[in-house]
């Protein structure tokens, strides 16, 4: 049985990547209803903010519901 280091390698790497890009998508959604709560409470408009942080979490459900299509469609 032969390994083949560069392909494990790849898969690591993309790995790593999607995982980083999407703890900080999630990361900037939560930010973005943090504001929305300020805003909320100094009596300002926060249409922006909650809007932003639910298109964060609607890419993050996309780029999940993607990863279980490609675990599905090679299984």
């Amino acid at each position: 049985m032969k390994i083949d280091w560069e392909a494990l390698g790849s898969v690591f790497g993309v790995s790593l990547a999607v995982t980083v890009g999407l703890v900080a998508l999630f990361t900037l959604g939560i930010m973005g209803l943090s504001r929305q709560e300020r805003a909320t409470a100094q009596g300002d408009s926060a249409a922006l903010a909650v809007t932003g942080a639910y298109a964060c979490f609607a890419a993050c459900a996309a780029a999940v519901a993607y990863g279980i299509n490609l675990i599905m469609a090679k299984g």
